[in-house]
């Protein structure tokens, strides 16, 4: 008499050990973004300050108009000013996506259930950069919109229909993003949430004084390629000879973004988690 024995199987059959993909990575990373209380806050502050910076900024121009300042007036870069707070804020947001694993050490968890790091930090950029995008262009077109309803006549005013507003509005949302991009690049490749936010905000800030002080000739060449410098391109509608072209300067802080995550991929393969 003889008995057969058969293995378990899940389902019909069973996968290999360590099989994944990336739309599990992807859930996986969406689950880690939102569950994040530093997620929530960072992102109400982005929203908060966006919009209320900006709303401050064109009421109190309203309130203080003369025809003396229709002489070279912007409305459209007045009201997305909050802009440039609002990089801070989502730049904060791309460091801890990164850090905040390897500051509780969760990090190892995460390579031992995904050993294949690259397709890890993926899933990040594109779950981050996802958020990011959508965050950033709520707080522009609002931004923009409630601006311009406060620059009521005799101010100066502008609409989406206006030449260069829309191309003004949705470029400072993907200049957020691909911040933030670069932030989340930083962290990967700095591992500590303070260095990396300090770098960061060292870019922003301290990088464009430093350049400044150079002698003219230079440091005329090297501003156009500083990110302060490519975003108040994108909000302006004011062509700036010693600037980039507005999408030019969005390719430029495209290549930042992906030549941090490319070289922070590189070395998340070769270092210890």
């Amino acid at each position: 008499m003889s008995t057969s024995t058969s293995s378990p199987r899940i389902g019909a059959k069973e996968l290999p050990p360590g099989r994944y993909g990336i739309t599990g990575l992807l859930r996986s990373e969406w689950t880690k973004l939102r569950t994040v209380r530093s997620t929530v806050w960072t992102l109400a502050v982005t929203v908060v300050l966006g919009i209320g910076i900006s709303a401050l900024a064109t009421a109190e121009t309203r309130a203080h108009w003369t025809p003396s300042n229709a002489v070279g007036f912007d409305p459209i870069s007045t009201s997305l000013i909050g802009v440039f707070v609002g990089q801070f804020t989502i730049g904060v947001l791309g460091v801890l996506a990164m850090s905040a694993e390897y500051g509780t050490g969760t990090i190892r968890a995460t390579f031992s259930v995904a050993p294949r790091r690259p397709l890890v930090l993926a899933a990040k950029a594109v779950v981050f950069g996802a958020v990011a995008l959508i965050v950033s262009e709520v707080v522009a077109f609002l931004s923009f919109l409630l601006g311009q309803a406060l620059l009521s006549a005799p101010a100066i005013h502008a609409t989406l229909s206006s030449p260069g507003a829309l191309r003004a509005v949705v470029g400072s949302g993907l200049y957020l993003c691909l911040l933030g991009l670069v932030a989340l690049g930083l962290a990967t490749l700095i591992r500590h949430t303070a260095g990396a936010i300090s770098a960061y905000v060292g870019i922003l800030l301290v990088l464009p004084i430093i350049v400044q002080a150079l002698p003219y000739s230079i440091s005329i060449d090297i501003r156009r390629f500083l990110p302060d410098r490519i975003g108040a391109a994108i909000i302006t509608i004011n062509n700036n000879a010693h600037s980039f072209a507005p999408w030019t300067g969005m390719l430029v802080l495209l290549g930042y973004a992906a030549a941090l995550l490319v070289i922070g991929g590189v070395l998340l393969v070769r270092r210890d988690a």
